[in-house]
């Protein structure tokens, strides 16, 4: 069996908006649902095969991410963008560290790097230090695939309003979060999926997200066997806003786990 055919698993950590579900002081329906799926974290997914495990994103639950799915160890973190709900969980690669005994790569484009190392200024300091910091290998990509134990992530450019964002594909699943508009040019590299992530904030027009409909139209056209929509905010009841989506098309909830092939 070729490496083609290799099977993974992807597990979804996180499928809320930048603030959480529930929302700090709300107490809406969503909220203060007894319904397991309308507790959303901060977005991310983990995806598993062999003995490796691959992050995109690791945000400010990502401790909590971890330990739910009891994961021992990190091979790499891919990153969509510098937004704080996808990269201040940064500093919890330590324990990883500690239990591996060897650096960590992280990917990013050139522009999500820079805010890294700003931000984690401390990680990239050559002096001395009193206490641990995450070790890392930051790999900038220009585009061309990411290999990791012959596994091939193609980052996919889409637009988070003005900001840049990228998207990951490998083999026949893509996951993209965090767009208000994918480009031409990124289209063409998600036909002929069998799994597809996409934003789908709410049913309200976002500036910096896609919608339900504006989804929905993705889905039209890119023609994929399965779509989930992730990146959910509090104004979608997850058991009511699945009743209304076609076959074939599925609300993202934490700890969903799926089988696929890359």
């Amino acid at each position: 069996m070729g490496e083609a055919s290799r099977r993974l698993t992807l597990t979804v950590l996180g499928s809320g908006t930048s603030v959480g579900v529930p929302t700090i002081g709300c107490h809406c329906k969503v909220c203060t649902s007894t319904d397991p799926r309308d507790t959303r974290l901060r977005p991310s997914v983990c995806i598993r095969w062999d003995n490796h495990v691959v992050m995109i994103d690791t945000g400010p639950d990502f401790r909590l991410q971890a330990l739910t799915q009891r994961l021992d160890r990190l091979d790499a973190v891919l990153y969509t963008h510098p937004h704080a709900d996808h990269i201040l969980g940064l500093d919890d690669l330590r324990p990883f560290n500690y239990r591996q005994k060897e650096p960590i790569p992280i990917y990013a484009s050139a522009f999500t790097m820079d805010v890294i190392r700003r931000i984690f200024s401390y990680i990239f300091h050559d002096g001395p230090t009193e206490s641990s910091r995450p070790k890392i290998e930051p790999r900038v990509f220009d585009g061309t695939p990411i290999m990791i134990d012959g596994i091939e992530f193609k980052p996919i450019p889409v637009k988070h309003g003005s900001a840049e964002c990228h998207g990951y594909r490998f083999g026949r699943t893509a996951y993209l979060t965090d767009h208000s508009d994918i480009p031409e040019e990124s289209l063409a590299l998600l036909e002929g999926l069998d799994v597809l992530f996409l934003d789908a904030l709410r049913y309200k027009p976002h500036p910096t997200h896609s919608t339900v409909d504006q989804s929905l139209k993705t889905v039209a056209r890119l023609k994929p066997k399965t779509t989930y929509f992730t990146h959910i905010s509090h104004d979608l009841l997850h058991a009511r806003a699945q009743e209304l989506l076609p076959e074939n098309v599925f609300l993202a909830y934490d700890g969903l786990e799926i089988a696929i092939d890359a």
